[in-house]
């Protein structure tokens, strides 16, 4: 049990975590993430106890790989459920789209040659940094292209994270965050926000770490970190600010002019939520070209095939189609705000494709399982902070109709 002030846990030789805040939490690790169906599967699936030294073999017991040990203790990233095409399942779980991409990208997929596959792709992407340049409004060298804005986050933990360097970020955040700087054997400083989701600007500050992550909007609460804030703290920092703003087009603000003041701030987009393109995994990195230089060095040689650079160019060209979408989510995440909080729910103010609430006597964890008997998906992440509250995606009208009609079935 952590009390008020500064928590450590080591997770490896040289690296540590401190959770910094004021208020009572249980700090363990990220295994808490997983939802449970997921949680049993993998402790049925593994030998021996999580934080066990090697896989063994199954007869002899002898080691067969030796992972570095803080991969050995340390727990992977485990993505929301996807249940099986075609399933029926309401699926709110995991902020996709809940509406298609443009007919254009569609109209491409059908129109491709065959004979284009043969060569690799561009290595740098080239056609789609040029379209998101105009997009953004930013030279296309200061555009790197990446797998989904994961990738982006991976290179920055290889690039800067190691035993001895210090990663920062508030939390309750993307859990992405940790198994990522836990693989570089990096410390972590967790900076707990207060209940409304403030940004704790002088913890951040105080920290100094070789790379700070701010997600704006915040997942999993849809808070907004403010321009005038992330400001002061991209001044301040010594070392590299990456703004996760996955979901800012749903946004009413947004940090992308940093860039252009500040050589140590990196803007991450993805083509994943306000374009409906999640399965098609092709994200932006926006910085200085020095910061970009250093990412490039890294990353994969083809590291976008030449499928997702087209469809990536023909997305980006119908800025119509995905802000005509925007507008369709919000509207229904304004009327899905108004249905849970008239259900007695206390929801946060969202400004991205999905909404945090924690029910009547916060027993969300009885709602997760309930709905998902009922085959619809929502999230339900059991860590400290958030047991007691559900993140649901903004879905379709008729998706958020049956929610609410299980809902008022199951709230008392």
């Amino acid at each position: 049990m952590v009390s008020a002030g500064i928590a450590r846990a080591m997770i490896g030789g040289q690296s540590g975590r401190q959770l910094i805040g004021c208020q009572s939490v249980t700090h363990g690790t990220h295994q808490a993430d997983l939802n449970y169906d997921q949680r049993k599967t993998q402790s049925d699936w593994s030998e021996g106890s999580p934080g066990s030294r090697s896989f063994r073999a199954s007869e002899a017991g002898t080691p067969l790989v030796e992972f570095r040990h803080n991969i050995e203790i340390m727990h992977g990233y485990v993505p929301g459920e996807q249940p099986v095409p075609g399933s029926g399942v309401v699926k709110l779980n995991t902020n996709e789209n809940p509406y298609p991409p443009s007919p254009e990208v569609t109209k491409a997929l059908a129109s491709l040659d065959g004979e284009s596959l043969r060569n690799y792709p561009d290595p740098t992407a080239l056609a789609s940094r040029e379209a998101a340049a105009s997009v953004y409004g930013v030279p296309a060298d200061w555009i790197m292209t990446v797998n989904g804005s994961d990738e982006l986050l991976a290179l920055l933990a290889r690039a800067l994270l190691e035993p001895g360097r210090k990663v920062a970020y508030p939390v309750p955040t993307y859990s992405l965050y940790a198994t990522l700087a836990e693989m570089q054997d990096a410390s972590i400083v967790e900076v707990l926000y207060d209940e409304r989701f403030n940004l704790p600007l002088e913890e951040l500050l105080a920290a100094q770490a070789d790379l700070t992550f701010v997600c704006s909007p915040n997942n999993p609460s849809g808070t907004v970190a403010p321009l005038s804030d992330l400001k002061v703290l991209a001044a301040g920092l010594r070392g590299v600010l990456a703004v996760d703003e996955a979901y800012a087009d749903f946004a009413d603000e947004n940090a992308l002019a940093l860039v252009k003041e500040h050589a140590n701030v990196i803007i991450l987009r993805t083509l994943s939520k306000s374009y409906s393109l999640a399965g098609l995994r092709l994200g932006f990195g926006i910085a200085a070209p020095e910061l970009l230089a250093g990412l490039s060095k890294i990353k994969d040689s083809y590291n976008i095939d030449s499928v997702a650079i087209r469809l990536a160019v023909v997305a980006l060209n119908d800025q119509t189609w995905m802000r005509a979408n925007v507008e369709r989510i919000k509207t229904c995440r304004t009327e899905i705000m108004r249905s849970l909080e008239g259900m007695g729910f206390r929801v946060w103010p969202s400004q991205a494709n999905f909404v945090l609430a924690r029910p009547p006597g916060g027993d969300a964890r009885r709602l997760y399982l309930k709905l998902r008997d009922q085959r619809i998906f929502v999230r339900h992440l059991d860590l400290p902070g958030l047991d007691d509250k559900l993140r649901i995606s903004v879905g379709t009208e008729k998706q958020q109709q049956a929610l609410i009609e299980a809902l008022e079935g199951l709230v008392p």
